[in-house]
């Protein structure tokens, strides 16, 4: 499985972006598929998943960012709402291996990882 995320960029606090995660390969729709974030100095930490129907987001995007996926376009998206400074990062789109139903927030248990793009949230 290969990612390719985009539609990162520049916005003011209080406004939206959406990040795409476009994949090639075989069995994506099945794969729990999921977000990522690293600000500068810190760690790469969990933002949301889907698996399936199900969502999964952090705490501190819950309410505020939704995922969500387009099977027959093979991508997911990030729709990211009432942005905050503290949401500048690179944010990295992610894939688990195949047969896995379940979401992990840990960083070490994903598979497939894209390229990431950029989100700069001005205040």
């Amino acid at each position: 499985v290969q990612l390719q995320a985009s539609g990162g960029g520049l916005v003011q606090a209080g406004g939206s972006l959406r990040l795409s995660c476009a994949a090639s390969g075989r069995s994506f729709s099945n794969r729990v598929t999921g977000w990522f974030r690293q600000a500068p100095g810190k760690e790469r930490i969990f933002v949301a998943a889907i698996s399936g129907d199900s969502t999964v987001y952090a705490d501190s995007v819950r309410g505020r960012f939704t995922i969500s996926r387009d099977n027959d376009k093979n991508t997911v998206y990030l729709q990211m709402n009432s942005l905050k400074p503290d949401d500048t990062a690179v944010y990295y789109c992610a894939a688990r291996g195949a047969g896995i139903t379940v979401v992990n927030r840990s960083k070490s248990q994903w598979s497939f990882w894209g390229q990431g793009t950029l989100v700069t949230v001005s205040s």
